[in-house]
């Protein structure tokens, strides 16, 4: 099934497709967080969450692998490096106290997923100490392990976390397509640099699409009679 995307069309194999959420946490998209301690407008991020919503809802209704990321640290901060510490100009660094707890920390409630994408039971939820959802995970593993060659990537932000786990995934084979409407900045002229970024060149990373398209495609996949490959 061909979904309309740039630069090309993205043929969809749902039997094998991931569909990956990016770090739509608390400490990244309402204020007291630590997007908002950088001195960003959290609202910009706002507008991602119902197509996000919609997404979810056809994915799992197609069933789907969906992987949840979250960005943050042991409460020890033994996984993070000094200079990810340093780094920045807010009034609040990774692992100080701050409105939501402590900024960035697993376990505190600014550290979870928005309750509008909360996961379901089952839905794998990978915690990452840096941008990649590839990095010092096991996110590769149960990808591999379910026989997963594609993955439709949501999240935020668009020129972070979405575009380093895009590149990480096209690096290690995985055919990646980067969902528009369902990524965001707090600096929408980053957005749409990195939407450029991921497509150019004939699709150097990867693809890019709206939530329609690809929702649109699932529907007709799932009306269409198919066999579904076997999954763990």
């Amino acid at each position: 099934m061909d979904i309309e995307a740039r630069p090309y069309p993205y043929r969809l194999e749902p039997d094998r497709t991931a569909l990956v959420i990016i770090d739509m946490q608390r400490d990244f998209l309402q204020p007291g967080g630590f997007g908002a301690a950088l001195g960003n407008d959290v609202g910009q991020l706002a507008g991602v969450v119902a197509p996000t919503q919609r997404l979810l809802a056809a994915a799992r209704a197609s069933g789907l692998l969906v992987v949840h990321t979250r960005e943050g640290h042991r409460p020890d901060l033994s996984d993070l490096h000094l200079a990810k510490h340093r780094r920045g100009g807010g009034s609040l660094r990774i692992g100080d106290k701050g409105p939501m707890g402590r900024i960035l920390v697993r376990g505190e409630a600014g550290h979870d997923i928005v309750p509008e994408l909360a996961p379901l039971p089952g839905e794998p939820v990978v915690d990452k100490p840096g941008k990649g959802a590839f990095y010092a995970t096991d996110l590769e593993l149960m990808l591999r392990a379910r026989g997963v060659t594609q993955l439709l990537i949501c999240g935020v932000t668009t020129e972070v976390c979405v575009n380093t786990t895009a590149r990480e995934g096209n690096d290690r084979g995985f055919e990646v397509l980067v969902v528009s409407d369902c990524t965001g900045s707090y600096f929408p002229e980053f957005h749409l640099q990195a939407l450029e970024m991921i497509q150019a060149q004939g699709g150097v990373v990867g693809w890019v699409a709206p939530s329609d398209a690809i929702i649109q495609a699932l529907a007709a996949s799932a009306a269409s009679p198919r066999q579904r490959s076997a999954q763990p």
